[in-house]
């Protein structure tokens, strides 16, 4: 019994520098069809426009960006000021109700507790050379992060909305951030 198979003509097989051309062609539609969907998408809500509660949002945003996820960051209500140019450069961190402040309550609610505690936190902030609310923004931005102004809280605050940094998007809406978070993998309410 013979182990030889009858071989193709030789005219009828394609050559190798045809075969490797069609072998990169099919990687790179593969590469194509396969980015898209597996690019991760978080959906971030910011809600709060207080200094200690501007952070978190905007470090889970470039973080996760800078591991490959499609990031939107939805801003409403008090959480607009953070994306406001000079109202960001402004935050205040209440004292009030605050469980980790080094002052009880009664002493928190004396007037101007808000500005020292900010200015505590400011400090602590430049002492440990953490990047700024402006410097995080202009990070994620620059990675692809998008930052949703909710457009009804434009109006009802009445913000100008030339006083947002470049790259915000505007006139969003619920229904479009409800869509993203639904899209989403992950989804956060800061």
């Amino acid at each position: 019994m013979s182990t030889d198979t009858p071989d193709a003509s030789a005219d009828d097989a394609p050559s190798r520098a045809e075969l490797a051309a069609r072998v990169d062609e099919l990687e790179d539609a593969l590469a194509e069809a396969t980015s898209e969907d597996d690019a991760k998408k978080m959906s971030i809500i910011a809600t709060k426009g207080t200094l200690d509660m501007a952070y978190p949002p905007l470090i889970l945003a470039s973080t996760a960006a800078a591991f490959g996820y499609d990031v939107t960051v939805f801003h409403t209500f008090w959480g607009l000021d953070i994306l406001h140019e000079e109202r960001s450069k402004n935050l205040k961190l209440s004292s009030v109700g605050n469980p980790n402040m080094p002052v009880p309550n009664a002493v928190a609610a004396l007037p101007g507790m808000d500005s020292v505690t900010t200015k505590m936190m400011e400090k602590k902030i430049a002492d440990n050379d953490t990047a700024t609310i402006e410097e995080l923004i202009e990070t994620s931005l620059d990675m692809g992060v998008e930052f949703q102004a909710c457009q009804m809280t434009i109006d009802l605050m009445d913000y100008d909305e030339d006083n947002f940094y470049d790259g915000v998007t505007t006139g969003v809406g619920a229904a479009t951030a409800l869509q993203d978070m639904a899209d989403a993998d992950i989804q956060l309410l800061v």
